[in-house]
């Protein structure tokens, strides 16, 4: 087939229309291949008091969705270097509908309790200290927090500018979540 362009600025339009097809078909690849990663997402672990309350938390107040978890032995905690020859069993939560989806992976010490850190701002204690989440729908989040029983933070929700608002809460051991998403 001939295709016969009648100027330079079709020309242009048609490289242009060429280069955007072929950046769709072939850009993710050749960025994928350039990474050092095979995932474009992280998995948070997250050392919990009461895992069913923060389980309950989790799904019924921010809206996870649980996923098949795995066991770690008690020896391969303690070959890892992370667990000091506990078993526990590792319970995951991924944002429904997302993939792939980061996963929030949660374990508890029933008889080896962890030390609270100091939750009464962000600022407070060092490390990784809150979740931010983005939702379709602020005010279906909010609603599902208030069936849970989940006090917003501050003064929130605030707005944010371009239509988006913030909500911050703390789960059951303190940690800080927030929820940024429109409210229509």
């Amino acid at each position: 087939m001939n295709i016969t362009l009648s100027s330079n600025r079709t020309t242009i339009s048609v490289i242009t229309f060429l280069a955007g097809i072929m950046s769709l078909a072939f850009g993710p690849a050749a960025r994928a291949a350039e990474s050092e990663f095979t995932k474009p997402v992280i998995d948070i672990g997250i050392v919990v008091k009461d895992s069913e309350r923060t389980a309950r938390f989790l799904t019924n107040a921010i809206g996870f969705k649980e996923v098949r978890g795995f066991p770690v032995t008690a020896d391969l905690g303690r070959k890892i270097g992370l667990i000091d020859g506990r078993a526990t069993e590792v319970r995951v939560f991924v944002l429904e509908g997302a993939e792939p989806a980061t996963r929030i992976k949660m374990l508890s010490f029933p008889e080896a309790p962890g030390k609270q850190a100091d939750q009464s701002y962000i600022h407070s204690t060092l490390g990784i200290r809150y979740l931010t989440l983005y939702v379709k729908d602020m005010n279906r989040a909010l609603e599902r927090l208030k069936q849970a029983g989940v006090k917003t933070l501050g003064e929130t929700p605030i707005e944010t500018g371009n239509g988006n608002w913030l909500v911050a809460v703390k789960d059951p051991d303190g940690n800080f979540i927030e929820l940024i998403g429109p409210r229509p």
